[in-house]
This record gives structure tokens, C-alpha cells and sequence, in this order.
């Protein structure tokens, strides 16, 4: 029998390069945004991830804004490389093994999240340790931290220190594809060739593959004198890099 999985993801900035506030606010000519976003969070107004309804809701500039520039702001959102292939990629990655893949594209933020995580996990039928979950902001750290309690897999696509902390593998590219090199490794447990093999099978090559995430560490002397050293280890976590072959 195929073990099933649910790969949910985050959509801004996760499975897109822009950020639809930043692109709504340009459109109507705000140029701003970051600034608004800073200032409620200062205030603790609103949730992480929810300023852009806010604002909406609420903000006298953001206000004025209808249906027809909400709809051409989808259409100036520029997704990463291969979203669909990616997609496509998960119907058959591996023989005994079922990815159900969806993307979180409206959800209230925080918590909200995870209502909607646990209603497409509850209606697949998927055990909570076969939940992976990607994301790069703020917003994601609640259900990251939910997944991660129940032993899902969490991918942080963001070298943020607030993320890279709290998900458990992190990938850094401009490709979809590449969140499927810790799917790989870390759930259907193949080895670096193999991994090389399949993207090359989908026309793609590994050109850059670096494990280079580093501890940073500030040791200095304690009050108390310890009678021997003791050793500091660093770790390789990879953030692969994809390129497109030829």
C-alpha cells in the first residue's frame, strides 16, 4: 500500500518572487508599503501575515482599491521557475509513494494556517508525520512549529534567522523544483546520485549544490574556570541551487 503525503506551501515568496502587497501598493501608486507593514506590526495591531487585509480594510489609501486591481495584481506576480512541473514532478516521484500537493494562497494568517493545513489533512486522510510544509515569512512560523511537534518536515525558503530556526531543512533557489531535493532526502532516503539522475530526467541539472550554513558562535571565558575545553561542532545544512539544463 503507498504511503500518502500532503506538501503544502505557502504562495508569497515561497512558490513567487513578489510579495502581492508590495505589488497592489505599486500599483495604485503607494510606495510605502514596507513602512505600513513595519508600523503595524510595531503596534501590535494585527497578526503577522495579515497586514495587506488590513490595510485593505482600513487604510484610507488602501481602501480605494476594487476587484479589477486585485485581479491585475495576480497577473503582475511572477511565479518561480518550474511551479508547475514541480507540481507534476509529485504525482509520480516514487514507486509506494502518494504527494498530494496544495498551495496555501488564502488563509487567515498565523493560526489560521493551520485551521486550513488540518482540514486538507483530515479530508485526504493523511497521518500529521506525513505533512510537509514551505514557507519563508513570519506568518508560516505557526504552522511550521505545528508540524514540527507532530514530526512533519518543514522547508524554510528563506535564509531569515527567525525561519532557518524553526524549519528543519532550508533551500534557498529561484527553482520550485528544489524543494524537492529535502523531500528526497530526508523521506524517500535516496543518496546524491540518484537525486542528480531524476532531476536530470526532467531536463534539469544540479549545477550548484552548496552545504554551506554555518554556526556563528561568540564563546568567551565563564566566571567559573572549567577544568577542560569543551569542543564546538559545526553542521552542513544544504540549500541546494537548480538550473534549468540545457
Amino acid at each position: 500500500m503507498a504511503q500518502q503525503y500532503l506538501l503544502a506551501s505557502d504562495f508569497d515568496q515561497t512558490l513567487s518572487f513578489n510579495d502581492s502587497g508590495v505589488v497592489l501598493a505599486e500599483l495604485i501608486g503607494i510606495t510605502n508599503f514596507h513602512d505600513r507593514v513595519k508600523g503595524l506590526s510595531q503596534i501590535n495591531l494585527v497578526q503577522q501575515g495579515a497586514e495587506l487585509s488590513y490595510l485593505i480594510l482600513h487604510d484610507p489609501e488602501f481602501r480605494r482599491v476594487r476587484q479589477a486591481q486585485l485581479v491585475e495584481t495576480g497577473k503582475r506576480i511572477r511565479l518561480k521557475h518550474n511551479v508547475q512541473q514541480f507540481a507534476k514532478a509529485l504525482e509520480n516521484l516514487a514507486d509506494g509513494y502518494n504527494f498530494s500537493f496544495a498551495a496555501i494562497i488564502r488563509a487567515s494568517a498565523g493560526w489560521g494556517k493551520i485551521t486550513v493545513l488540518e482540514e486538507i489533512r483530515a479530508t485526504l486522510g493523511i497521518s500529521h508525520d506525513h505533512i510537509i510544509y514551505m514557507g519563508d515569512g513570519s506568518s508560516d512560523l505557526p504552522v511550521m512549529m505545528h508540524v514540527n511537534s507532530y514530526d512533519g518536515l518543514t522547508i524554510a525558503v528563506s535564509e531569515a534567522e527567525f525561519i532557518t530556526r524553526v524549519a528543519k531543512r532550508t533551500v534557498l533557489s529561484d527553482n520550485a523544483m528544489s524543494v524537492l531535493v529535502p523531500v528526497m532526502e530526508d523521506v524517500l532516503r535516496w543518496d546524491s546520485a540518484k537525486i542528480r539522475r531524476t532531476f536530470a530526467s526532467h531536463g534539469l541539472m544540479l549545477r550548484e549544490w552548496g552545504k554551506s550554513r554555518t554556526d556563528q558562535l561568540l564563546i568567551q571565558e565563564s566566571a567559573q574556570e572549567s577544568a577542560e575545553p569543551i569542543p564546538v561542532e559545526t553542521q552542513a545544512v544544504p540549500p541546494p541551487a537548480i538550473a534549468q539544463g540545457a
